[in-house]
């Protein structure tokens, strides 16, 4: 290892905090620079990155427009307190609203935040404002941030385990994840089991969440990610959601979508939501909007639930949030996707990418399953049998793809993957959406070079 690696990682073991996360990989990967699909180490080896910071750079590594408009904007107006106004804020949250006015007819508003979980919290707050209650329902397997308030609805107790008891914890319910259904079904002869579970809470009163008389239910909303993202870019059956968003409705139920991971056009359209046929009441978005250039994050909201005599001034503030360098990026990726039709093309490359995903699963045995939908796809890794998870193997793969010697043609190369799912043991995939088709080869060729040398059949 060079000398000056070994410096960093002797420096990062005396002054740095695990606490962030960044220690997944033992030892920690140095990265020296990033272009378009690739990291590079000091060594100017190239790593095909396949996660592209959990789905934050849809747009490339060091995306020459979106930069450039970064780099005018320091020498314009850098810095703004949001108490003020400044024009790219106002036409950045005009685009998004409008977006969803002229395409399903609903009034709403933008709110601006820094992080994903700060946005998640003050949806939170909006939620409880709007009805008065305190709790929610979630889905296992849900990801939704690890502030206080988005670790209530964050189904994993690993990230509340430290921080005592949480009074106002979300009801769990299990999400349609057919490939290993929680109630031991079958897709094809389910009939929609899960839903229908889910819909029993509501028979009697003495299930604890409805009041039949009052026709009101304990529970405020309903938060989902419509694809869960670290829970393993699960997709559920077709009308799912659709049959969900109907229950919440009957039932005065609040649908909020977390579109962090999923959001600006990672499953071919710019809101997942999109797919399913439904328009949420509140949506939270953050990651790709400034292509991972600036951290702000949003909430669109229906107009009753944030108009300004609703949620007034002060009713919640972060002295980054709509800073000028976000806002106007933001404004730019949203430009930039819509002056021509981006959805066809991301839809071909996820197609082109899930055939070879399924070509691949034909000749291991340890693929259990894989599936996509846009550039959001999904490879299950188990033991030989093909189904009881494998997190020994994703974990190798993982650590593997970073020591950037995997030998094609007279060139090394590294993969960089991220893992999710319930048991650790799916390999989550969230390429650049402008990635080519021989990226996706090359990609596809390392990795079945990875399960090679893992041993896998």
């Amino acid at each position: 290892m060079d000398q000056k690696i070994i410096d960093i990682l002797d420096k990062d073991k005396k002054y740095c905090s695990y606490g962030d996360t960044v220690h997944y990989a033992d030892p920690p990967k140095v990265f020296a620079s990033c272009d378009g699909s690739y990291l590079y180490d000091e060594n100017r080896t190239p790593y095909l990155d396949l996660q592209m910071w959990y789905s934050a750079v849809n747009f490339g590594y060091r995306n020459r427009r979106l930069n450039d408009v970064l780099k005018a904007q320091i020498d314009v107006m850098p810095q703004l307190a949001c108490q003020y106004l400044h024009k790219e804020k106002v036409e950045l949250t005009e685009i998004i609203c409008r977006y969803i006015e002229e395409k399903y007819g609903v009034k709403g508003r933008v709110h601006f935040n820094v992080g994903g979980a700060q946005a998640v919290e003050d949806s939170l707050k909006i939620v409880r404002n709007h009805t008065g209650k305190t709790h929610q329902f979630a889905f296992m397997g849900g990801y939704h941030g690890r502030t206080l308030g988005a670790s209530a609805i964050t189904s994993s107790y690993r990230y509340r385990r430290r921080y005592g008891h949480f009074s106002d914890r979300a009801h769990f319910v299990p999400y349609p994840y057919c490939f290993r259904c929680p109630y031991g079904m079958k897709q094809e002869t389910c009939g929609m089991y899960c839903h229908h579970e889910f819909e029993r809470l509501f028979e009697t009163e003495y299930n604890s969440f409805w009041d039949d008389k009052a026709k009101e239910c304990e529970f405020a909303a309903f938060y989902i990610e419509t694809i869960q993202g670290t829970g393993g870019y699960i997709i559920p059956p077709a009308g799912y959601i659709q049959k969900l968003a109907q229950t919440l409705k009957e039932r005065n139920i609040l649908l909020v979508v977390d579109e962090i991971q999923m959001g600006v056009y990672r499953t071919g359209k710019l809101w997942s939501w999109e797919n399913f046929g439904i328009v949420p009441d509140v949506f939270v978005f953050g990651k790709a909007i400034t292509n991972g250039l600036n951290p702000i994050s949003g909430i669109w909201a229906r107009e009753e639930l944030i108009s300004p005599e609703k949620f007034p001034p002060g009713s919640t503030h972060s002295t980054f949030a709509s800073n000028p360098l976000g806002t106007t990026v933001a404004l730019e990726v949203l430009r930039m996707t819509q002056e021509h039709d981006f959805e066809p093309a991301i839809r071909a490359r996820g197609a082109y990418f899930l055939k070879k995903l399924e070509a691949l699963k034909s000749r291991w045995k340890v693929i259990g399953d894989v599936s996509g939908i846009g550039l959001a796809l999904r490879i299950e890794l188990c033991t030989n049998d093909g189904y009881a998870p494998s997190r020994e193997l994703a974990d190798r793969v993982f650590n593997e793809g970073l020591k950037g010697d995997l030998q094609v043609g007279d060139k090394k190369y590294g993969l960089v993957l991220d893992i999710g799912g319930y048991y650790k043991n799916v390999i989550t995939l969230a390429p650049s959406l402008l990635i080519t088709e021989e990226e996706i080869d090359l990609g596809i060729q390392l990795f079945e070079m990875l399960l090679k040398r893992c041993g896998a059949e």
